[in-house]
């Protein structure tokens, strides 16, 4: 076994940081320099689980 993922190896196109998906505005990525495409990263999460206020002020507008 090798430290780098397959994915390095055969130089294909991935990210090994988490996709913050925010209700307001776009995706964003954990990782500084990220450039690839949202669907391939292994690892996505709602922006509520690091705190974002986002979901809460989409709820509100809607409410009025």
């Amino acid at each position: 076994m090798t430290p780098e993922c397959r994915l390095c190896e055969h130089d294909v196109a991935h990210c090994h940081g988490t996709v913050i998906l925010h209700v307001t505005t776009r995706p964003e990525c954990t990782e500084p320099d990220c450039e690839t495409p949202e669907f391939v990263h292994a690892f996505t999460i709602d922006c509520s689980a690091v705190g974002c206020a986002c979901d809460v002020i989409a709820v509100e507008r809607r409410a009025i």
